[in-house]
């Protein structure tokens, strides 16, 4: 197999995944999972999509993931997975696409606009 590159994003984390045959060595940035993402959370976030097709041990990957915080990089990671996985064998997208793998998540944080203290909250109204 060829190494298949995909591409994941969520809120402002984009991670570039790098999948390839091996025995499930994932590192993200040059460093271990388990280093990366010291919480078991994120670590099961990373690794659901190898969780849910049964196929944990069987690829290595590469990541590089930058931007946003360390949710929003696991998610990214977890998206890129998950497109990569149904490249390699369409009948994992059945699997994937019920759990809300393949959704690209679509909230980001909302711009401050001009003459406002934030994003939607204005300044305290004095009549005098």
């Amino acid at each position: 197999m060829e190494v298949i590159h995909k591409i994941g994003r969520r809120k402002t984390a984009v991670a570039r995944v790098y999948l390839s045959d091996g025995n499930g060595d994932i590192t993200i940035n040059n460093k271990d999972l388990s280093v990366y993402f010291p919480t078991a959370t994120l670590q099961y976030k990373v690794k659901q999509p190898f969780s849910l097709t049964e196929s944990l041990d069987t690829y290595d990957v590469k990541v590089n993931v930058y931007g946003g915080g360390i949710t929003g990089q696991a998610e990214a990671i977890r998206l890129a997975l998950s497109r990569a996985m149904c490249e390699i064998d369409a009948e994992n997208r059945t699997i994937l696409k019920p759990e809300g793998l393949l959704t690209r998540d679509p909230r980001m944080v909302e711009r401050k606009k001009f003459g406002q203290k934030k994003a939607r909250k204005k300044f305290q109204f004095s009549k005098r």
